[in-house]
Formats: structure tokens, C-alpha cells, sequence
């Protein structure tokens, strides 16, 4: 579903006709920067799982060769990275000049390796790799699919995006950049793909979690899911089951299902572990995830400007309630009384809205199953595997009409 106005480059626009005559399969090119999995890396994969091989090449690359993301995406084609910088760029952090400076070193190299292998579209996924190669797309002339998972306010989708991309795809709505009419038309809104097949036996998972952690069959269990950075607000997490502790009958448990990016936000989450004197731990980072949130009693999600969390909608789908802040994408992905929204910045909040829902089971039920019903409409991977399919071919095949 586009939520955008319509672009000059969409199907419907193309002469009749066209995309039959251009069933040719496509060199679509995945770069990766670090080493470090996110929420991006399973929406790409995803995506790469519903893909037609006959119409799409998939080649993925790769800063480091043989790490987790290399395991991640193994059943597709790799090529290393041209020119792979000394240190990688930390996920999550501002781009300043110097960043970018670092960027143009392998600027030749990249923009050779494209047109060396005959690259159709470049597909970037985070502001790493748009950083190191949305450039070099541009100068190689290869198409550029610009994926935007941040804030709208982000600097590259700004300034760079609008004039290097010939799309932008963005998770929300909230995530559109504000752009003037003629630049905005590039950009629309393609949400996530998501298994909605998926079925979880929360009693059986649940049971796992309190024998893991020493529970006792009362325990309320509270997890939060996702990288350690100052957007997804761990620390208000750590805060709030603090609040909901002390104003809960039951004993609380808060799980951070995760990992920092950087040795900064790993002290920083661990005093505050420190701090809650054993009702946080950190219980690292786990996959398959919808498992492990499908045994928690609640989702917490205190994050703030985050675009579209992947973990709310797995939560929808596998029947936990979701708590989340009323800020960036969470509304959106919450629409309908799907979830409980709280004013951000305050965990206190978040607790007392726990506390409250918790006591209203026929409440958690009817939220609970209308999330269920939304989360599978929405997100399926069908429907965002056609939506990139169509970017893609009308993108190569504007460029061939305007070839020839």
C-alpha cells in the first residue's frame, strides 16, 4: 500500500505495456556495513526470501566476509566489500563532516565495482551504507533505492536522498521526509515484511522464561526487544519496571532481549541493570524473536522517534500486549487500539498503564485479538515483496525507455 502521493516513476505511469517487455532479471546489489544485526537486517531478509530468483540476482556485500551478517544472509550470493573502511561506522550514530570524509576514500573503488558487475539498482538499508555507497551509485549511473528506517528529521534523508536516490522507501509515515512536492513524490511508504503465519505456544515459552530466570508463576514479565541505543531507551525501560515494581502485587521481571552496538552503551545499560537490584537483567540477544516476546506478559517499548519497531508488530502478531510511547511510528503501527500508547519521557507513566492493564483481562483480550487481525492485514510479506518488486522494475524500466 503507497501512502504517498503517487510517483512519476510508478507502474501505473509507464505506457502500456512496458513491464511485460522488460521481464529481463535484474542485478539488485545489498551492501552492509559492520557487523552488527538489527531490525533492518530481518526486514531485508525477508525480503530477499520472497524475491522471484528468475527476475532478481541477489548479491550482498560485505565490510566483514565472514561474520554474523555473512551467516545471515548465506543462502545468497557475496562479494566483499571493495574498499571496507579501517572502522566500521557504529550503528545509530549522527553523521558529521569528518564521517563523511570518511566515506569518499573508497568512493573509486565502490563506483568501479559497480560498473564492473553490471549492477541494475543499489539498495541501501541503514545510513551506513547509504553514506558509503549512495554516492557511488550516482556517479557509476546505477539506480539507487534509498531505504529509510530513521527519523524524518535525519540529515541524509534531507539533504542527500532527495538529489542521489530515485526512490525512497521509508517503514511509516512518520518517516517521510519533509520535502518540497517535486522531491517528496520520490519517496512513499512500504512497511515491513513479517512471517504472519507465525504461532507461538506462549505457555510453553513463558514456562522456559521463568525457569531460566528463577521466576515464580506470578512473576509479570516484562521484555524489551532491540539494539542498546539512545533512540530505543533502554534505560526507561530499566526505569519503568522499577515504577511498576513498586506498585505491582506481583513480582516484575524486566528482560532486555539485546545488545549494544558500542562499548559507551553497554556500560551505560549496565549500571543501570546495576542500579534496578535484580528486577532488570540482561537476558542478550536471541532469535527467533517473536518466540521469546511471545512469552512475556507485556512488550515495553519506551523508544521515541523510532519509525516502525519490527517488534511491535511480531508482538501483535503472537498475542503479547504492547505498551509503547506515543511518539514516531508507534501510533501508526498501534492504530485502532492495537496496543496502549503513553506519553513518552515518562516511565512512570508506562507503569502505571501497565499496572492498569494487567487488571483488565477482558481488556488484554479484545486488544490482543484486533492486534492479531491488523498485524496480519498489514505486514505481510506478500504484500511488501510486490511493493519492492514494482519499485524496481519501474525504476530499470523508465531507464530503458529512456534509452532508447
Amino acid at each position: 500500500m503507497r501512502i504517498s502521493p503517487a510517483s512519476p516513476l510508478s507502474a501505473s505511469a509507464l505506457p502500456e505495456g512496458a513491464l511485460a517487455a522488460a521481464p529481463r532479471q535484474l542485478t539488485v546489489f545489498y551492501p552492509m556495513a559492520g557487523d552488527t544485526m538489527g531490525g533492518s537486517h530481518v526486514s531485508l531478509l525477508g525480503l530477499l526470501e520472497g524475491l522471484d530468483p528468475s527476475q532478481v540476482r541477489i548479491l550482498i556485500g560485505l565490510e566483514v566476509p565472514h561474520g554474523r551478517l555473512a551467516a545471515h544472509y548465506a543462502k545468497f550470493e557475496q562479494v566483499a566489500d571493495p574498499a571496507p573502511p579501517a572502522r566500521s561506522f557504529d550503528a545509530g550514530a549522527r553523521f558529521g563532516p569528518l564521517s563523511v570524509l570518511r566515506t569518499l576514500r573508497g568512493l573509486k573503488r565502490r563506483r568501479d565495482f559497480l560498473m564492473r558487475n553490471d549492477i541494475d539498482i543499489v539498495h541501501t538499508n541503514d545510513g551506513r551504507t547509504h553514506a558509503t555507497w549512495a554516492l557511488a551509485a550516482k556517479l557509476a549511473r546505477k539506480r539507487l533505492v534509498w531505504h529509510h528506517r530513521g527519523s524524518p528529521d535525519a540529515r541524509g534523508v534531507r539533504l542527500a536522498a532527495p538529489w542521489l536516490a530515485d526512490r525512497i522507501i521509508t517503514v511509516s509515515s512518520f518517516a517521510l521526509p519533509a520535502q518540497p512536492g517535486s522531491l517528496r513524490r520520490k519517496a512513499s511508504v512500504v512497511y515491513s515484511p513479517f512471517d504472519v503465519s507465525v504461532t507461538v505456544d506462549r505457555a510453553a515459552m513463558r514456562k522456559l522464561i521463568l525457569a531460566e530466570f528463577d521466576l515464580p508463576d506470578d512473576a509479570v514479565i516484562c521484555g524489551f526487544f532491540g539494539t542498546f541505543i539512545p533512540r530505543k531507551r533502554p534505560q526507561a525501560f530499566v526505569e519503568a519496571i522499577d515504577a511498576l515494581s513498586a506498585i505491582s502485587s506481583r513480582p516484575v521481571k524486566g528482560l532486555l532481549f539485546g545488545e549494544a552496538t558500542n562499548a559507551a552503551e553497554h556500560y551505560a545499560i549496565r549500571r543501570s541493570i546495576d542500579g534496578s537490584k535484580g528486577r532488570v537483567e540482561d537476558a542478550g540477544y536471541r532469535t527467533p524473536g517473536h518466540e521469546w516476546i511471545g512469552g512475556c506478559d507485556l512488550l515495553l517499548v519506551p523508544a521515541v522517534d523510532e519509525p516502525l519497531g519490527r517488534t511491535l508488530v511480531e508482538a501483535m502478531l503472537v498475542g503479547t500486549p504492547v505498551i509503547a510511547t506515543r511518539s514516531g511510528g508507534n501510533p501508526e503501527a498501534l492504530a485502532n487500539e492495537c496496543g496502549v500508547l503513553v506519553p513518552d519521557l515518562d516511565p512512570a507513566t508506562m507503569a502505571q498503564a501497565a499496572s492498569d492493564l494487567l487488571a483488565d483481562r477482558p481488556r488484554v483480550e479484545a486488544m490482543v485479538a484486533r492486534a492479531m487481525t491488523a498485524a496480519r492485514t498489514r505486514f505481510s510479506r506478500e504484500r511488501h515483496v510486490g511493493e519492492i518488486m514494482e519499485t524496481y522494475r519501474a525504476l530499470t524500466v523508465r531507464r530503458e525507455l529512456v534509452r532508447t
